[in-house]
């Protein structure tokens, strides 16, 4: 490779990130924006960055983002975007700090503990509060609280192309966008938006490298049947009700505010089953354990730990996450509400009015239109969750590959992690992958989170899920 060779350009890369992330700094990093130290947090080798982009100055529109180096080598790793869904919750409440971020709330909910299976362990990581009115993020206009999908991509094409002028070292650097949920509506939208702006710019355009949207909702008229068949094939309805739902409804066209076809029996049907799984099982994990709220709200106010890990999990860490980030000086240590809004930080908005409609969009000639650009696609599933479960994605992602005309070049099978089955997954045209986690939910990071750094890392890298017992690198 010349005089250089790998390593030699490896230390040049690395010279000239310790200078646009130090003091002395060439052409860098927001000094403005760097977090020093968050309240509780342990002490870590990587950087932490958090602020606001601004994506319309006239209206006063801002979008709050967190970005935290990779834990090693971060001069030569991607940039990988997570957005949480909703549509209006928040990816730095979400990604960052519940699932795939470098820290966890601790039980007292006035510190941090580490998350050892971090994401940025691959990967720098940026998570982004929006639409506007999400979180941290504002307008100074009301009517921009009035927001769908069309204005959400819009707002984060803006918004990546002014968080590159913040961090122009990325702008060259591979990137991947991900996420979860009402994601499955964000990301894809989103590369459009960015593929878009490729065709047309004849000077920076976007290096999109992959896209992969967990548990995501991609198709009503398939997503919403799966919920009940889900219901049905997991004991939590009867074989009465559970046939009636498949008999008598119709879901073809299916959208939120005028479902199809629906008739008597099975509005009945579907009534009785939304009793009969009630309010004592969380909808997103069905076999975790449900957190209540009025105990641990007492808890955290005494300063105490509650016992309350289910699983390996910790069922309160939303609890624990609210009361974390309504802290002045977490606020202060994020360079946060710089407005001093008149509400406090909740993971989910109650200010915005999203569209109603945007939801029934179907995703699947979006993802087609991102796979004819070489970019390949990663739909991956949790499968404990009920509300978008894994039965409706797998259909989805197999109608787009036979419309694609894809052939399998990975059989339907097991994926292990560490000696064990990590999940399932299937192969289409070397572009297109379906994977399961097992034992994972919605949020599938947050429940089983070393098997989803392996499934991340896999991605990112360009690499197939491994099929035996093996160990892997990434083991």
């Amino acid at each position: 490779m010349g005089l250089w060779g790998f390593d030699g350009v490896l230390l040049v890369l690395g010279f000239f990130w310790l200078l646009s992330s130090g003091g002395g700094r060439v052409e860098g990093f927001p000094s403005e924006d760097l977090v020093l130290r968050l309240p509780g947090q342990p002490p870590v080798g990587f950087k932490q960055y958090a602020g606001y982009v601004d994506v319309d100055v006239k209206n006063g529109r801002s979008l709050f983002y967190y970005f935290v180096e990779a834990e090693q080598q971060p001069e030569i790793k991607p940039l990988t975007l997570w957005l949480n869904g909703g549509p209006g919750c928040s990816s730095v409440g979400g990604g960052a700090f519940t699932e795939l971020g470098p820290f966890y709330p601790t039980g007292d909910g006035r510190g941090l503990r580490t998350n050892p299976m971090s994401w940025n362990k691959a990967s720098n990581l940026l998570f982004v509060e929006s639409p506007a009115g999400v979180g941290w993020s504002y307008s100074n206009t009301s009517s921009d609280y009035d927001c769908g999908d069309a204005s959400a991509a819009r707002d984060m094409h803006m918004f990546m192309m002014n968080w590159y002028e913040k961090f122009p070292l990325f702008k060259a650097r591979a990137l991947y966008l991900t996420g979860e949920s009402y994601a499955g509506h964000y990301i894809p939208q989103l590369a459009i938006a960015l593929l878009d702006h490729n065709e047309k710019s004849s000077s920076f355009k976007f290096n999109i490298k992959g896209v992969a949207i967990g548990n995501p909702l991609l198709k009503l008229d398939r997503d919403v049947p799966a919920s009940y068949e889900f219901y049905w094939s997991h004991g939590m309805i009867s074989d009465e009700i559970g046939l009636t739902i498949m008999n008598e409804c119709d879901f073809e066209d299916y959208t939120f505010s005028s479902p199809h076809n629906v008739t008597h029996s099975c509005n009945e049907a579907i009534s009785i089953a939304n009793h009969i799984v009630g309010n004592y099982i969380n909808y997103y994990d069905v076999i975790l354990d449900v957190c209540y709220p009025s105990i641990v709200e007492q808890e955290l106010r005494l300063k105490k730990m509650a016992t309350k890990i289910s699983l390996g999990v910790d069922v309160c860490m939303t609890m624990e996450r609210r009361f974390y980030f309504n802290l002045p000086e977490v606020q202060k240590a994020l360079h946060a509400n710089r407005t001093k809004l008149p509400y406090s930080w909740s993971m989910c908005s109650s200010l915005i009015n999203y569209s109603d409609t945007d939801g029934n969009i179907d995703i699947l000639p979006l993802l087609k239109r991102i796979i004819e650009n070489r970019i390949p696609v990663w739909v991956f599933s949790g499968d404990q969750d009920s509300v978008v479960p894994l039965l409706g994605s797998r259909t989805l992602v197999r109608e787009l590959a036979h419309d694609m005309k894809f052939k399998i070049t990975v059989p339907y099978g097991t994926w292990f992690h560490k000696g064990q089955v990590g999940g399932w997954a299937i192969e289409y045209g070397n572009l297109l992958t379906f994977a399961t986690v097992r034992g994972a939910a919605h949020m599938v990071p947050y429940a089983q989170p070393s098997r989803a750094l392996h499934l991340f890392s896999s991605f990112i890298r360009g690499r197939r899920l491994p099929n035996s017992t093996r160990p892997s690198i990434e083991d």
